[in-house]
């Protein structure tokens, strides 16, 4: 699949970094040993490691590896981003290029790249996604509904990325918005009283991922008429919030009263911005070329300072995707590439930034490394980028 994305690039030569007698020696120690070994190499090497042989690839996606992993304190983010050439979807993650033996000229290639690159995961061919459909609970990612009417709901295993289907909404859904709190997601989307119906109903619904089951009893949504249409979500502060793009202002949802209540905030239109992620309570997004904060403790603007380093990030947020990658921030840009003057593709980069709050007012950035990490045709668009703990 990657052939498909990528255009044609010159091969170098590259000197192997374990012969095959190493490997086969390795894998002559006893399995309780390879497996507390192999339980120790970080998610972004995995792929590498699959390539020893058979026995690694079956390892890797056992479910002994990752309990393995989960007793020994080795759980880790793992970092997926989805794009779409309509009807086309496609699911990468991120991985790392191990050290290598490298010519003189190859050295000073090396100083420009950490060795980052997209890998691809197998595809939701069955189900489209949408920015605001996909959510990670854990070690799964959640497509529900996606992009069309529908109530599948369907969920990438990232241990082993394979999909699987979970149980189906009650209704079939347009304009989903989901979000997680305490291990649920939190549904929001409208539906038809039936096929011929023009006129459609604000629907709510909750998904408990420790049981698999949606809540038997319906939500009240008799209060928000209409709000659901093309509406975004969020979890502040304990808050369900809900802005709709045809409505002003959000409304929150009072689980003790069951009843939706209006809230004020400046965060509302940013929920719009499909570049936006939050990391705990603070809200992060791509703006006229800057990261951007919003505290809604502070109910307050500012920008993440320090980045000099990133350069100029496109200005438009269909451009970028940001994602909360292990507390730092995940950015993800596409520039065109020039081809005799003709932009038919696309180098997606990367970049992850630590974060620093030295006042309330203010918040830092450390670029700790970019790189560009594929190169797509221009017609394909962003999605989403969201990390799973593996």
């Amino acid at each position: 699949m990657s052939s498909m994305l990528s255009p044609p690039v010159k091969k170098r030569k590259i000197v192997a970094p374990q012969s095959q007698s190493a490997s086969a020696s390795f894998q002559s120690l006893p399995d309780d040993l390879i497996l507390s070994i192999v339980a120790r190499v970080p998610r972004l090497y995995h792929r590498t490691v699959s390539l020893v042989c058979k026995s690694f690839r079956s390892l890797l996606v056992s479910p002994e590896l990752y309990k393995a992993r989960s007793v020994s304190g080795h759980t880790e983010s793992c970092l997926y981003l989805s794009i779409a050439c309509y009807p086309d979807y496609r699911m990468f993650t991120l991985c790392r290029k191990p050290d290598q033996t490298l010519t003189t000229s190859e050295e000073e290639e090396k100083k420009k790249s950490n060795g980052y690159y997209l890998a691809p995961v197998p595809d939701p061919d069955s189900h489209p996604v949408y920015f605001s459909s996909l959510v990670t609970v854990g070690s799964d990612i959640y497509n529900i509904a996606g992009s069309h009417a529908s109530s599948n709901v369907s969920i990438l295993d990232c241990r082993s990325n394979t999909w699987r289907e979970a149980p189906r909404l009650g209704v079939e859904l347009t304009s989903v918005s989901a979000s997680v709190l305490d291990r649920k997601i939190f549904v929001v989307g409208m539906y038809a009283d039936d096929e011929e119906s023009e006129s459609k109903n604000d629907f709510f619904e909750v998904l408990d991922t420790e049981t698999h089951t949606w809540d038997p009893q319906p939500f009240n949504c008799s209060e928000t008429k209409d709000k659901f249409l093309n509406c975004r979500t969020a979890f502040i502060d304990g808050k369900f919030l809900v802005k709709p793009w045809i409505h002003r202002g959000v409304v929150a949802y009072n689980s003790k009263e069951s009843r939706w209540e209006p809230v004020q905030t400046k965060m509302a239109m940013s929920m719009f911005n499909d570049s936006y992620c939050q990391i705990h309570n603070v809200i992060y997004l791509a703006f006229d070329g800057r990261i951007r904060w919003y505290d809604d403790a502070l109910n307050c603007w500012g920008d993440v300072q320090g980045l000099l380093e990133l350069g100029n990030i496109p200005h438009g947020p269909s451009c970028v995707r940001l994602a909360d990658y292990r507390g730092n921030i995940a950015v993800f840009w596409f520039r065109y590439l020039p081809d005799n003057d003709d932009y038919k593709w696309k180098m997606i980069w990367c970049a992850e930034i630590a974060l620093e709050r030295r006042t309330s007012w203010e918040i830092w950035g450390k670029v700790l490394w970019f790189d560009p990490v594929l190169t797509v045709p221009a017609d394909y668009e962003f999605v989403k980028a969201l990390a799973a703990t593996v």
